[in-house]
């Protein structure tokens, strides 16, 4: 009994953390502080050395939000989950969680990292 009790407590102490945001719904989706600013670092770099560093458009299209609300909704999601085939755009599903991406796709929408 006293091993099964220490095999538990850090199964618990990982369980707890992520019941915990489980049912947020919010925009965040539950994300920490430090993880929204490590994404808004991403989108700055990583997306930024393909759509430009103030996401106006480079090597691939202007991530003006007035542009991407003219697509279906879920457009933005799919695009950033899957890639674009035959473009340079990558799949960021193998990285990134369903909520993360989420979260980008909501705030690229309403220009949260645009630099006008």
């Amino acid at each position: 009994m006293k091993y099964l009790s220490l095999l538990l407590i850090p199964l618990l102490i990982t369980i707890s953390p992520v019941s915990i945001g489980a049912g947020d719904n919010s925009s965040d989706n539950g994300l920490t502080e430090k993880r929204k600013a490590e994404i808004a670092h991403m989108v700055k770099q990583d997306c930024g050395s393909c759509h430009g560093l103030t996401l106006k458009g480079g090597l691939g299209p202007s991530l003006d939000p007035v542009r991407l609300n003219l697509y279906p909704e879920n457009f933005l999601e799919i695009t950033i989950s899957h890639g674009r085939p035959g473009t340079p755009m990558p799949p960021w599903a193998p990285i990134l969680t369903g909520n993360e991406i989420h979260y980008i796709a909501t705030h690229l929408l309403q220009g949260t990292w645009y630099e006008k």
